[in-house]
């Protein structure tokens, strides 16, 4: 796994940035009094991640058109796409570049709140989250992230409503989900309007590209 320095400096200031806005939402209070319910901010900078410069239909189409195109034209067009994808290196970001943001997020995040339990609830809700997002990624169209921002919400839930239950060793924490998933369906979509607007604003600004 490679990564430039430039990169390595975008997802640092994602992680950051996830950070400040984990650690801004501890201080605002539950929007409504479940134990466990939460706005769930801090996932807007996971699905920016997630979906920030992805191939969509657009490159699908120019593959369609350049194979109308003549011979000559089909192989310059292809050398210019092969020089593009180089160049934009450092502006893509991967399904595993998204995944590291996250758990740099998270382990800051405990050491900040200085509690253990605390870091088992937000790795496992965060990494139900991120499958559940991921595993939608790839039908959803970034029009749609929304979408991917409720799955996230709910199975954050259902990660931390199962870490809950094994520590506790009380099954009937479980009673709990059916408020908290209609909790997670409204910041859900919060949220995955959020970063979908964050998406489609930014499109056309480039982040630093590296050479190397």
């Amino acid at each position: 796994m490679r990564f430039s320095v430039k990169k390595l400096s975008f997802m640092a200031v994602l992680s950051a940035a996830a950070l400040v806005v984990f650690i801004i939402e501890a201080q605002i209070p539950a929007p409504v009094p479940i134990p466990g319910a939460k706005l769930g901010l801090a996932n807007v900078i996971t699905l920016f991640a997630l979906f920030w410069r992805r191939k969509d239909a657009d490159g699908a189409s120019a593959r369609g058109n350049a194979g109308e195109a003549s011979s000559a034209r089909r192989k310059d067009a292809d050398g210019a796409s092969a020089l593009r994808k180089e160049k934009s290196a450092a502006d893509s970001l991967t399904a595993t570049d998204a995944l590291l943001i996250l758990i740099c997020r998270i382990i800051l995040g405990a050491a900040f709140s200085g509690s253990a339990v605390a870091f088992i609830y937000s790795i496992t809700g965060g990494l139900f989250a991120f499958a559940a997002e991921v595993a939608l990624r790839r039908f959803v169209t970034n029009r749609q992230i929304w979408v991917c921002g409720v799955a996230g919400a709910v199975f954050h839930n259902v990660g931390q409503i199962l870490a809950a239950m094994l520590i506790t060793g009380t099954p009937y924490i479980a009673a709990l989900l059916p408020a908290l998933t209609v909790v997670a369906i409204i910041t859900g979509v919060v949220t995955g309007l959020v970063a979908q607007f964050t998406v489609a604003r930014l499109r056309g600004v480039s982040t630093p590209r590296s050479t190397g």
